[in-house]
């Protein structure tokens, strides 16, 4: 069986890799809901930036890469706005498909307003945003963690309740 090598330090280039996903995943959401109104779409990027402080503050305070570069650069800003939490709690925690039901919604929801939209006056625009919101969420994510992050993380060595919850 082949070892892979874990990064200490991941490259900047799948950081970035990582976050311009995210960014595109959020830029469509935020689009297909600034068709309704302003308000929804400006709800739904705070709704995403409390996902992203809750995972800053709840859980990369007390990851491997706190302080450090992780595949998605959070680690460094975890440090810069929270203190360091206790590394074994990260090992300890559990993570159920429960849990992930609001990083879910972030998806879910712009896909049934934007077919909503759809089926009240039909659109190529919407179609194709919908389409390359679903696939960059799938196949996208499943690319980034699967090949670029997930797999060369020192953390999922150590412990990982996503690990153990994805790769059951």
């Amino acid at each position: 069986m082949e070892t892979i090598k874990t990064y200490d330090r991941f490259p900047s280039w799948i950081v970035a890799t990582s976050n311009l996903l995210s960014l595109l995943i959020y830029g469509l959401g935020f689009a297909i809901l600034l068709l309704i109104n302003t308000l929804l779409a400006s709800i739904y990027l705070a709704f995403v930036l409390s996902l992203e402080i809750r995972i800053i503050r709840n859980h990369c305070i007390n990851c491997y890469y706190y302080g450090k570069t992780c595949g998605f650069g959070k680690g460094r800003i975890s440090a810069l706005l929270f203190k360091k939490g206790d590394s074994s709690r990260f090992c300890t925690m559990k993570i159920t498909w429960k849990d992930m039901i609001p990083d879910m919604l972030v998806v879910i929801i712009p896909l049934i307003v934007g077919i909503i939209l759809l089926i009240k006056d039909f659109d190529y625009k919407i179609l194709i945003a919908i389409a390359l919101l679903l696939f960059l969420a799938t196949m996208g994510n499943g690319f980034v963690r699967g090949t670029l992050t997930c797999k060369y993380c020192k953390q999922r060595e150590i412990g990982c309740p996503a690990d153990k919850l994805f790769n059951k």
